[in-house]
């Protein structure tokens, strides 16, 4: 609910007030910072689906997908591949989405910064939490999450 009633979601597209733009100055446990690239990072999502979920985010304040330099779009494809390895090692998860929503119309919260979606995904991990409860059950707290992904990180 605190995502749907706005928190922390920039208020407009000023790369100042810009969530993946000042993530990036902030430590890695308290950004949940998983990995820096040298174009590239990987966040924990504040509003995850699922356990895990990660965001591949440009360090550059890029809104669309064909904005991207040649360089961030190799970088984001090796991050992305890598955050697929780490949490199959860490967390089994069975499938993944991966995705990301262009424009605020397509489903982007935060649309003036481009930002990949890697969601690991388990066989019933939906239940009647979200039908029910308007809510989503997740078993891992995101500090915890961060420690076991960036530790896994560095041994891929």
């Amino acid at each position: 609910m605190s995502y749907i009633g706005g928190e922390n979601k920039p208020a407009t597209s000023n790369p100042d007030e810009c969530p993946f733009c000042l993530i990036p100055e902030r430590d890695d446990v308290d950004g949940l910072v998983v990995h820096r690239g040298t174009a590239a990072y990987a966040v924990l999502n504040l509003y995850p689906y699922n356990a895990g979920h990660l965001l591949i985010c440009p360090y550059r304040h890029v809104a669309d997908y064909t904005e991207l330099t040649d360089d961030e779009t190799h970088e984001i494809a090796l991050i992305t591949q890598t955050a697929m390895r780490v949490m199959r090692r860490v967390s089994q998860p069975h499938g993944f989405n991966l995705g990301m929503n262009q424009g605020a119309i397509a489903g982007a919260g935060v649309a003036a910064h481009l930002h990949q979606h890697v969601v690991p995904r388990w066989g019933g991990d939906a239940n009647f939490m979200p039908v029910i409860g308007r809510t989503k059950t997740l078993p891992q707290m995101l500090v915890d999450t961060r420690e076991l992904l960036a530790q896994a990180w560095d041994q891929d």
